[in-house]
């Protein structure tokens, strides 16, 4: 049965696995301390609570600090599993809870740069000697670079990746990174909008992830009695910063008015690695999860891009389990400490040799790699590339509803769909499986959907990395609203890529969709759709569809029919980046 992770269920325990089996044997011995540091972080001064593991037996190590995914503590399975973990290994690990969470004070602040990320700093100071915890206890046994430059590195999932990115940002002590199925841009994550008008436009609200993790911030007296007063805001707002609280509300609201939406992605983006990479300058090793609605692939593919386009190391991994599920056996789980004998664990090991160790002649590994769910046998089930696939195969969109090859194929003809007032499209539901509740399987309803559908193939055809497809619509309900004030009159839809097998058998690769509000009815527009790791067996067909909602995003407001037309010399065109058969 597969098994379905969910970052605001079992927070980052769960999700990277602490609950499949036991630890790995430890192969070095090790000390646990229980630290308090008091910081400042943004307006607040707070406590930080922490734990330090320290290998014993051994001199001056480097150093690995951690924090927790969204609503964990140093205390869940996977934070307390990378202490332990690396700790065994001869580093000295520092874990804590992060701001807001655990017996840690201070208000959620979605890793902010200049709170989280400067708090983090504080601690990297510790491991310098340049600062005592509350007790007075004194790190005289890091490795150092200089006087007060610590030889650190990070790692983490989730929340717990993105703290690194921001720490890097502003303190270029940290020298190492290795940031787990984490995110690019917020305003991306959690309003995606995939129609090539990034900041522009904004897009369909992910309401079930969005407020799911909101639900969890917020109602913390109920899960931590007696909280420090200084995780405290207000009645409004009562345990985030008030920007994050007004941005949950807006994106809620369901409308879009022009003088509000540049203030909410401004936020978004404040507080998201986009706005601020140009800073990093830590190598960094990024893993990101094939199966993850919340945080896909092309989040880290972008982060990907703008630091190797700075100079800055870079290498990516895409595994196989991130927030929507996936995992498998033989892959990485922290909780588990299974680094030696998995292959994402070995590349993190290599990279930290490289980095922490210093031993530079340490291979670590290609530019890309990635988990192929098709290979049974575990020595083979990561392929790797020495750049990222491009797109190198078209089909385009007949007006009969086929996917041809080429142009000449393509048959007259127009097509028409229209949305209804309540969802009729279905991907996924992560608050049905946060409470436990089976989650159906992907449907769309006939008459609110438009699908193009290939032949058979006649040959094993591998598709890695984000598809792209170009389209042109028509919706003359929607042109009477295009220039409304509030983006929300815009049109929205859903494109998404299944596989039909010989038998009718239909699957939603990783159940993902890309969201698009049209940006211009009248224009034809592109999109670009989540990356993806899936193999075509021979014999099947791809089918591309384009839905007038899903029920896990806001969609349109009011009813607006949509007609496709087709000819051989203007019609939608799917890209796709084929690396087999």
């Amino acid at each position: 049965m597969s098994r379905r992770v969910l970052g605001y269920s079992v927070p980052l325990a769960l999700l990277l696995g602490a609950t499949l089996a036991a630890p790995a044997p430890a192969t070095g011995q090790y000390t646990v301390t229980a630290l308090k540091f008091t910081v400042r972080a943004g307006d607040r001064t707070c406590t930080i609570d922490a734990d330090l593991y320290r290998p014993t037996g051994t001199g001056r190590a480097p150093a690995v600090l951690a924090t927790n995914g969204f609503g964990g503590s140093k205390s869940d399975g996977s934070t307390d599993g990378i202490g332990k973990a690396f700790a065994e290994r001869g580093y000295v690990s520092l874990v804590y809870s992060g701001l807001g969470f655990g017996g840690s004070g201070c208000l959620i602040s979605l890793d902010d740069p200049d709170i989280d990320g400067k708090a983090a700093s504080q601690l990297v100071d510790f491991l310098a000697g340049k600062r005592a915890a509350d007790d007075g206890a004194k790190a005289d046994f890091v490795t150092l670079d200089g006087k007060g430059d610590p030889r650190v590195g990070m790692i983490g999932g989730s929340y717990g990746g993105a703290i690194q990115l921001a720490t890097a940002a502003v303190d270029h002590r940290v020298d190492a990174l290795v940031p787990l199925i984490t995110w690019n841009d917020l305003a991306y994550s959690l309003d995606p909008n995939n129609a090539g008008a990034h900041g522009a436009v904004p897009g369909a609200f992910k309401w079930q992830w969005a407020n799911g993790f909101y639900l969890i911030g917020e109602s913390q007296p109920l899960t931590a009695p007696n909280l420090d007063p200084s995780r405290i805001n207000s009645l409004d707002c009562l345990h985030f910063v008030t920007a994050a609280c007004r941005t949950v509300r807006a994106l809620n609201s369901g409308s879009y008015p022009a003088d509000r939406t540049a203030e909410l992605l401004a936020y978004s983006r404040s507080v998201s690695p986009v706005s601020y990479l140009s800073r990093v300058k830590a190598p960094t090793l990024l893993v990101q999860g094939q199966a993850d609605s919340l945080f896909n692939l092309n989040e880290a593919t972008a982060t990907y891009k703008t630091l190797k386009a700075q100079g800055t190391p870079a290498k990516m991994i895409w595994q196989s389990w991130g927030h929507s599920g996936g995992m498998a056996a033989g892959e990485l789980n922290l909780g588990q400490g299974n680094l030696e004998s998995t292959y994402v664990g070995k590349r993190i090991l290599a990279w930290f040799d490289r980095y922490l160790q210093k031993k530079k002649g340490t291979d670590t590994g290609p530019a890309l790699a990635y988990y192929r769910d098709w290979i049974t046998d575990p020595a083979r089930t990561y392929a790797t590339a020495d750049r990222l696939p491009a797109l190198n195969r078209k089909l385009y969109l007949s007006g009969d509803g086929k996917l041809v090859d080429t142009r000449s194929e393509v048959a007259h003809g127009s097509r028409t769909y229209t949305n209804r007032l309540v969802p009729t499209s279905h991907s996924e539901s992560p608050l049905a499986a946060a409470i436990g509740l089976p989650d159906p399987a992907p449907y769309d309803t006939e008459g609110t959907y438009l699908g193009w559908t290939s032949e058979p193939l006649a040959r094993t055809t591998d598709v890695v990395g984000a598809p792209k497809a170009t389209l042109k619509v028509v919706s003359p309900k929607a042109e009477r609203t295009q220039h409304s004030s509030d983006a929300a009159d815009k049109l929205v839809l859903f494109a998404k890529l299944y596989d039909i097998a010989p038998d009718g058998t239909k699957t939603l690769v990783h159940r993902l969709v890309a969201p698009v509000r049209v940006p211009d009815v009248t224009r034809s527009f592109t999109v670009t759709l989540p990356g993806i790791v899936h193999r075509y067996e021979k014999g099947h067909r791809l089918r591309f569809v384009v839905a007038a909602s899903d029920d896990a995003y806001f969609g349109n407001r009011g009813i607006k029919p949509v007609t496709v037309v087709s000819s051989p010399g203007n019609t939608g065109v799917l890209e796709l980046p084929v690396t087999g058969g």
